[in-house]
């Protein structure tokens, strides 16, 4: 049997089958002269904005398929049918004008995904598709964009999309994760029961993994899309309940390499040089960390509360780290037990300064001299060795971070008669963590929003009480820090004791004049591509360098500073895990019955009455119902990345070859260039197409071309590149080189 795809008679079939398309489909742009490059803002010939094409244009299917059948001149002029836009469902926008009818939603949501919350019916010979109930929730929706994917038009869309950064939008909680932690999957594991592989796949990027499930600051759950539909997934409750279940298979496939004989130094034992320490072993390097407090974990122990972060917790993270070989020497004062030298002489080829922000930074106000102040980092260190054991009286905190609310909880747990926080912040634009401020709440402390010290009262040279003046804003027009007050209105609030949690500072009693190049800000100056320091050899992360943190990104950074030092000694610098190999991942979802409004399931927590005088951890974490339940709230976004791309008409391109180069005509006109990917990298018009190309014949990036005679061949560059920045939001690769080299 011989099939022609190609003849005059399919051709005009193609055409009259478009044309019956078009006739129902905003089209003007696709038959507008000047639509390289066209923004879709203005235009030139002034047609009207609803038959217009849609914000797909340069990257729509029914594009590609018109530009390749090519557009009947007697195709009727759109007629604008003023159909509905649907703009007020979660992430999705819905265009009933630009729909051609092809069910391939309908077909993708009952059949690749088993949901069945669309459907389509016939009116008046026309196919109409649509919810199955008035929206997407009532229909049981999983909301996992399979229909978006595979709509060939703009008739779906998804809200807050950008083409150049379509994956990190369509998961972005895998990639907000400072550390890279593969959060679909894990969260998927769950849903399955399958609790070991799931702890596997959390371990394959972080060290700490159960520190941080009971610390991380969560800006996977900020950025989660089930959040747009009703609440976030709790990811960090999933990852610790994954962590609870851990049976080790992770520990099956740990790759520890030969020792390299080279000697590396941590000074800080705090999370970013743990996490070094636990990479660098790994590359084959040995270890030695020097601390400073008795044991090691630095904030992690002696900053963080028991009733957040229990002691054994802490313990079992360090204990998988130093099994590894990992040398701690505690109570070790960097400057004054050891230098730089020293460590030299000792045959450590490089240093890594992890030394973190140990200071509170102070007030200068009035009264600051008084008896009965203290910052409040040096209080919660007081409090883990045992210096604080119990307050009395009256208590102010002032500042509105992480540190104020650990603090203020504390000291309500020691045992004060009250407990006030102050803050220049309103309560929306409060630093601290969402769910802090809630237990600070929760658990009866009053929170004066909008207030700064004016200045301190005292009596006998000891605090009393503390004036604070209304704070009308806390940041200037550019941004920067820069409170104004209305110094008229005031309130008087009575301490005995007030902390000061106002920021963090870094300790540099150890450093020497100009012996390490510090930023204005306070913190270490290091080259970001190697994270090393003034001083050759040695290496900087975590606070010390990129300012007050949270825990996840010290881990992320003490990460990167440990492959900076390996390709520093000489390593290649990169270790991928894959601890486990969770094999096929079900894309089938089915339909569920009120899944949209399925709430977050909650936290079990200690009872309040059951949290006074003492520091019993208050979140308790899920059991095996909760964690799977809420697991399987998740949408699934990631699946949509496995949706084959559908296949489009033939291409332009021809592979880059000598014998396809001689064919091209020695004319004026624009050749584009393209990667073993078929990504453009490089656009270029020329007098003489043939003799640019056999000069590209050189070019390694370069594996395909294609080309248009233009006379006008300048103009048809700009037109192509601006098509190029519209899409992508910048120039093609070479391009770009090219105009670096220029100037």
């Amino acid at each position: 049997m011989k099939v022609y795809t190609d003849t005059p008679q399919v051709v005009e079939a193609r055409k009259q089958e478009l044309m019956r398309i078009m006739a129902k489909h905003p089209h003007a742009c696709l038959i507008c002269a000047q639509k390289e490059g066209c923004d879709r803002e203005s235009c030139s010939t002034d047609v009207p904005v609803d038959e217009r094409c849609c914000p797909k244009f340069g990257d729509c299917e029914l594009e590609k398929v018109a530009e390749y059948i090519g557009i009947r001149e007697d195709t009727p002029r759109y007629v604008p049918q003023h159909l509905p836009v649907i703009e007020n469902e979660p992430l999705f926008l819905r265009d009933y004008n630009l729909c051609i009818g092809c069910t391939r939603c309908v077909r993708a949501c009952q059949e690749l995904r088993g949901v069945g919350a669309l459907g389509f019916v016939y009116k008046n010979g026309e196919v109409i598709v649509g919810t199955i109930a008035p929206t997407l929730k009532d229909s049981d929706c999983r909301f996992c964009g399979a229909c978006v994917e595979v709509c060939p038009t703009g008739a779906l869309m998804d809200k807050e999309l950008k083409a150049a950064e379509r994956e990190v939008d369509l998961v972005p909680c895998k990639y907000t994760c400072p550390a890279g932690v593969d959060v679909p999957k894990y969260v998927y594991l769950v849903s399955e029961g399958r609790f070991a592989e799931a702890a596997a796949i959390v371990r394959e990027k972080v060290p700490l993994p159960n520190i941080l499930s009971h610390t991380c600051s969560r800006p996977c759950e900020n950025v989660c899309r089930r959040g747009k539909v009703n609440e976030p997934i709790s990811i960090c409750a999933l990852k610790r309940f994954a962590m609870e279940n851990d049976s080790e298979i992770w520990k099956q496939k740990l790759h520890v390499a030969k020792p390299t004989g080279k000697k590396v130094a941590i000074i800080g034992s705090g999370p970013a040089g743990l996490t070094a320490a636990y990479y660098l072993a790994r590359l084959g390097h040995s270890v030695s960390i020097f601390e400073e407090m008795p044991e090691p974990g630095g904030m992690l122990r002696y900053g963080v509360q028991e009733y957040r972060l229990p002691r054994e917790v802490v313990e079992k993270d360090l204990k998988e780290i130093l099994s590894l070989g990992v040398e701690v020497k505690t109570g070790v004062v960097f400057g004054q037990d050891l230098t730089f030298e020293s460590l030299r002489n000792q045959g450590f080829e490089a240093i890594l300064l992890a030394v973190g922000l140990q200071n509170s930074r102070k007030l200068k106000v009035e009264g600051s001299e008084l008896e009965g102040i203290m910052g409040g980092l040096d209080f919660l260190r007081d409090v883990r060795l045992g210096k604080i054991t119990g307050l009395k009286g009256e208590v102010l905190v002032i500042g509105g971070g992480n540190v104020a609310m650990d603090v203020a909880l504390t000291a309500l747990r020691l045992g004060a008669d009250r407990v006030q926080v102050a803050c220049l912040e309103k309560p929306e634009e409060m630093p601290a963590f969402p769910w802090e401020i809630e237990q600070v709440v929760e658990e009866g402390i009053a929170i004066h929003n909008s207030y700064g010290v004016k200045r301190i009262l005292g009596e006998n040279g000891r605090v009393s009480s503390v004036e604070l003046m209304h704070c009308l804003s806390v940041f200037d027009k550019e941004g920067r820090f820069n409170p104004t007050f209305d110094e008229t209105v005031t309130k008087t609030i009575k301490a005995d004791i007030l902390i000061l949690a106002i920021g963090q500072a870094p300790d540099f009693s150890w450093l020497k004049t100009d012996q390490i190049k510090v930023s204005k800000a306070g913190t270490i100056e290091v080259n970001p591509d190697t994270m090393q320091t003034s001083i050759p050899g040695v290496f900087a992360c975590g606070d010390i360098v990129n300012g007050p943190a949270s825990i996840v990104e010290a881990v992320a950074s003490g990460r990167n500073a440990a492959f900076a030092i390996d390709r520093y000694l000489g390593g290649s610098g990169t270790l991928e895990d894959r601890f486990v190999d969770v094999g096929e991942i079900s894309r089938w979802l089915g339909r569920e019955e009120g899944f949209a409004y399925k709430p977050r399931v909650k936290m079990p927590r200690l009872p309040l009455e059951n949290r006074k005088g003492n520091f019993a951890e208050v979140e308790l974490g899920f059991n095996e119902k909760m964690a799977v339940e809420e697991a399987g709230r998740c949408l699934r976004c990631d699946l949509r990345l496995l949706i084959s791309p559908p296949i489009l008409p033939p291409e332009k391109w021809l592979k880059l070859t000598e014998e396809n180069v001689a064919q091209t005509p020695e004319a004026e006109g624009v050749f584009q260039l393209l990667d073993e990917n078929k990504a453009v990298i490089y656009i270029k018009g020329t007098s003489n197409l043939r003799k640019d190309l056999e000069a590209q014949l050189s070019n390694p990036k370069a594996k395909y071309f294609m080309y248009e005679e233009a006379k006008m061949f300048t103009m048809r560059e700009s037109e192509l590149l601006q098509q190029y920045i519209k899409k992508h939001g910048k120039l093609p690769e070479q391009n770009v080189e090219l105009e670096e080299d220029l100037y």
